[in-house]
């Protein structure tokens, strides 16, 4: 059983380990599709903002 962690909220149902690797990424959706990313050979890269300066893409 998923659930909202912040407010109990039942959302469905879920493997074991679909469940636990949403929660391992802390409910985070742009977190979720940076691993799928990742996972289909995408990997995010930093930005380079300034010289020396990268941000992170969110």
């Amino acid at each position: 059983m998923d659930h909202r962690r912040r407010t109990g909220k039942v959302r469905g149902v879920l493997c074991f380990n679909c469940n636990s690797a949403i929660g391992t990424l802390g409910d985070d959706p742009g977190a979720v599709r940076r691993a799928a990313a990742y996972s289909e050979g995408n990997p995010w890269k930093p930005i380079l903002v300034a010289p020396g300066v990268y941000q992170l893409p969110s």
